[in-house]
């Protein structure tokens, strides 16, 4: 069918903040869509709140309107732009509920507006925990005992009639909130109070607690001829109980049978029939009893979703791209799949030749007052994916992409109870001798997978130093950290042994089809066999390392930066090598470099990346932190780094190094001192004092101390945070202004578009505080004394491209805190606020360019509105929380007016802030502030 000509123009809603349950992977989806629409000549019109995404780049869509997600901003754009139609499916959650409130609200009706890619009759029979049961029974499918309730009564009396233990669901919710597990009456209440205190207008629905069957996941597509394929089969290894986005996940599924899996396949299609999905993607989720093999539909999304951005990475098929052509008519015969070289048609069913694993990152240890407890409820910050040969060489490589350290001790409990280190505690379960049918009986984890671990953990002790043993355990997926730990050597003698022996890894493509066809598009992954399909041309070639997992500190501030990076080197005509591990990002989509090499992010695995590639030199300034730590090892191998050098990054992030520096150049900082032990003597300053760890993400381990022992308690936080490094215990400034810089050089020049005050005082972490441009309470004289300083520290640094600045201002006195000499979070804000490509311009500096030629001097940018970043925090699934100078916050959204009250109002709205808790730390300092 040809794409629909009754449409000329097209609104996408955003998902606004990244928040617990709807992260960058909306981006990645809301990217494609608009360049997917846009490609086929539709004039799109694009709402969002989140300055940090790829997808309100000024080219990504037509007309872009950064402002608060509500029913009432989207009549406004509705009433000023007037659509032809709204597409809500790219926007998870937040985009489906704002679409059914338009509706409601007669708006669509009103102006005309169509409704693609779902229905808000398809929507409500997915969403409505109630309509899709009524569903489900009429296309008969089993589902589990379930029933709604509108009061604590009811909830009691419905308990009586299923069972204990319960699921409790609300409807229209996002990450499982309000969602739980309730195993006795008491549970029941508390769980049943907490959720109509959370969604007081609507209906409960108890469910049947299936707890201790297997889950699985489909994701599929279906057109408006009828055609449906199947994308991608996930299998979680945890069992049903634990949120799917908390859940290790394996694809393809590896433990039912052919006649299983074609009856799950067959009622996936069904449900998006009946339904009513008729162009689009969908997630449909199934629950099987391990022993009588009774299959129930759990639940579906009928949109795209956390796990089309997995199935999408995983296959190399574009679910968000070709869902969004589906809903303007085409059909799936007539769209080519482009990792083909457009060979074969999108209606092609995905085939694949490996197996991806993806692992869920959590970060507790923020949160000291939150149990590591997994359930129905999301709590995971961010996931990386890995592909290997095997479920186990897969399962090895995404472990180490976490990037954490293996609990060293055995604990039982962990491994009874579903939390973040259970994996790691199902290796010492077996190490310790217990054996698959206890383990089974105490996790409900499927023998498969037990087995698969075992096998693992009984490798461990064959290891030797032969060219055999090293070889199987390569093939297994052991990095050389852990074989140079088996065998008690270093790491270097195990990798100079393996490249002796001719021991080294080769690249195959991900290609959608099993190598049935030839692959036109360069994504690849690191495996231990003998044909390598790397194909490296002799083009100059610049390698970005990206930031991995999403965290609180390092998100997707990161990969919009490692994204205009690779956009600017194209620019200039340098082939872009992309190394990441992350599957929600733009950054991974196979069409934003020119290559692609899901990774994980150590020494151990780039190199033999750059030894095929042979890049000019390597990026590390636009993934946050974790690059950073490479770039000794890289230097060390003779690695060209690119902008930098150890050496400057040591002076920077070191505290003892960072102290001299400012010392030298005159510079202030608070009084302070520096310990580099547990047992070195406290310092004799006054209290309140702040403790700084050294090379460390997101303010990890710092702390405002008021007291000896507090300062102790602090101590020790501080040095398991950043071993062998040394801790700054400096002077609290009490009621100072904290002032962020984000400038660029290129070694001889500097630029500072803008300065940045934060409203609450020093104390909170940045990324954590509210912050603010143009500068309002600072005098003209401060601010020129602010920018002489920045010239300073990076023209003595000598380095080029991105550095960040953190001042703080008291009693008219300046004081340096801190320098990252790297891209910093608040990039994407500062450019949209300014207009300007800011990491273009780094990367240009980077690789050669004088800011004088490229037009760019010191002097600011001159603002005509002001613009706010608020932070978002995880108030919804994590509690309540206190700020101080380690970062909370997981999003941010952006408001835009004409003085600082209307964009201020704005970003609250766009937040949904307006009444938290945490506002009352912003009371004082704002008073301060004059429009």
């Amino acid at each position: 069918m040809p794409k629909r000509a009754d449409f000329h123009s097209i609104l996408v809603i955003g998902s606004g903040p990244i928040i617990i349950g709807q992260a960058c992977e909306f981006d990645y989806a809301g990217t494609q869509a608009c360049l997917a629409l846009r490609e086929e000549g539709y004039k799109v019109i694009l709402v969002n709140s989140n300055p940090a995404t790829v997808m309100t780049d000024l080219d990504v869509a037509d007309v872009t309107y950064m402002e608060p997600l509500t029913v009432e901003v989207l009549s406004c754009i509705i009433d000023k732009e007037r659509p032809d139609a709204l597409l809500p499916t790219m926007g998870g959650q937040t985009a489906l509920n704002l679409a059914v409130a338009l509706d409601k609200r007669n708006i669509l009706s009103k102006y005309g507006v169509s409704l693609i890619g779902a229905s808000v009759e398809a929507i409500h029979r997915a969403e409505d925990r109630k309509l899709f049961y009524q569903t489900m029974t009429q296309l008969g499918l089993d589902l589990p005992k379930s029933k709604q309730v509108h009061n604590l009564q009811e909830a009691k009396k419905v308990a009586e009639e299923i069972g204990f233990p319960i699921m409790i669901r609300p409807s229209f919710t996002l990450g499982g909130n309000g969602s739980g597990i309730a195993l006795n009456q008491e549970e029941l209440f508390y769980l049943c109070k907490e959720a109509f205190q959370a969604h007081p207008y609507q209906a409960l629905t108890l469910d049947e607690a299936l707890i201790g069957w297997k889950e699985y996941e489909l994701e599929v597509i279906r057109d408006k001829q009828d055609h449906c394929i199947v994308v991608c089969s996930i299998e979680n290894l945890d069992p049903l109980g634990i949120h799917t986005g908390d859940s290790i996940t394996v694809a393809p599924i590896q433990t039912l049978t052919d006649k299983e899996y074609q009856n799950m396949r067959n009622a996936a299609f069904a449900v998006l029939r009946a339904i009513g999905v008729e162009t689009g993607g969908a997630n449909v989720q199934f629950g099987i009893h391990p022993h009588t093999g009774r299959m129930v539909v759990i639940e579906m999304n009928p949109r795209v979703s956390r796990s089309s951005a997995l199935a999408s990475k995983a296959t190399g098929f574009p679910i968000a791209k070709i869902a969004a052509k589906l809903a303007v008519g085409y059909t799936l015969d007539e769209l080519n799949n482009d990792l083909t070289g457009r060979q074969i048609p999108a209606s092609f069913e995905p085939v694949i030749d490996y197996v991806v694993v993806k692992i869920p990152c959590f970060q507790f240890e923020k949160f000291p007052g939150i149990k590591d407890l997994l359930g129905p409820q999301m709590r995971s910050i961010g996931e990386v994916m890995a592909i290997g040969r095997t479920f186990s060489e897969a399962l090895l490589k995404a472990m180490r992409s976490l990037e954490i350290s293996a609990p060293p001790v055995f604990d039982l409990p962990l491994v009874s109870t579903p939390n973040s280190q259970r994996l790691w505690h199902l290796f010492h379960a077996f190490r310790s001798g217990m054996t698959i049918s206890e383990l089974h009986n105490l996790t409900y984890i499927d023998p498969w997978f037990l087995e698969e671990i075992k096998a693992l953990v009984e490798a461990e002790t064959q290891a030797a130093w032969t060219p055999q043993a090293i070889f199987k355990l390569k093939r297994l997926g052991f990095s050389d950290v852990h074989i140079a730990d088996l065998l008690k050597v270093e790491e270097k003698e195990i990798r100079d042994s393996r490249i002796y022996w001719g021991i080294q890894p080769v690249f195959k493509r991900v290609d959608s089809c099993s190598a049935e066809f030839s692959t036109s598009t360069a994504y690849a992954y690191a495996t231990y066999e003998q044909s390598c399909e790397a194909s490296p041309s002799a083009r100059p070639k610049v390698m970005i390392v990206g930031s991995g997992s999403n965290r609180i500190g390092q998100g997707i501030e990161f990969d919009y930066a490692c994204v205009h990076a690779v956009k600017a080197l194209k620019d200039m005509d340098y082939e872009t090598i992309m190394v990441n591990c992350n599957p929600e990002t733009v950054s991974t989509d196979y069409d934003c470099a020119d290559k692609l090499y899901c990774s994980p992010l150590t020494i151990e695995d780039l190199l033999p990346i750059i030894d095929i590639e042979k890049p000019i030199g390597v990026l590390l300034q636009f993934g946050g932190q974790t690059p950073l730590q490479l770039a000794k090892s890289l230097e060390e191998m003779q690695i060209p780094l690119l902008g930098f050098n150890t050496a400057l990054i040591d002076t920077c992030e070191n505290r003892m190094h960072f102290k001299t520096f400012l010392e030298k150049l005159h510079l202030k900082q608070p009084e302070n001192s520096v310990m580099y032990s547990l047992s070195d003597p406290l310092p004799t300053l006054t209290y309140p004092q702040i403790v700084r760890p050294s090379f460390v993400l997101g303010g990890r381990g710092m702390c405002i101390v008021n007291s000896n022992e507090e300062l102790l308690r602090s101590l020790e936080t501080a040095f398991y945070a950043a071993p062998n490094h040394p801790v700054l215990i400096e002077r609290f400034l009490e009621n100072a202004i904290e002032i962020d810089i984000d400038a660029i050089s290129d070694g001889n020049e500097v630029f500072i578009p803008a300065i940045m005050e934060q409203v609450e005082y020093a104390g909170t972490h940045s990324g954590d505080s509210i912050s603010y441009l143009p500068s309002l309470r600072i005098q003209e004289i401060i601010k020129d004394t602010l920018l002489q300083y920045t010239e300073v520290i990076a023209l003595q640094l000598q380095l080029k491209g991105f550095l960040n600045i953190q001042f703080a201002l008291q009693q008219g006195n300046i004081y340096v805190l801190e320098v990252n000499p790297r891209a910093s979070r608040t990039i994407p804000f500062l450019s949209k606020a300014t207009g300007i490509d800011l990491t273009k311009i780094a990367t240009q500096c980077i690789m050669g360019c004088s800011l004088k030629e490229l037009g760019y001097s010191r002097k600011t940018i001159s603002l005509n509105y002001v613009f706010v970043k608020e932070p978002v925090f995880p108030h919804a699934k994590l509690g309540p929380i206190s700020l101080g100078p380690e970062m909370k916050s997981t999003g941010e959204v952006m408001g835009i007016g004409a003085t600082f009250q209307e964009a201020r109002a704005k970003a609250q709205a766009a937040a949904g802030t307006s009444h938290k808790s945490y506002l009352f730390q912003t009371m004082q300092s704002l008073q301060d502030i004059q429009t």
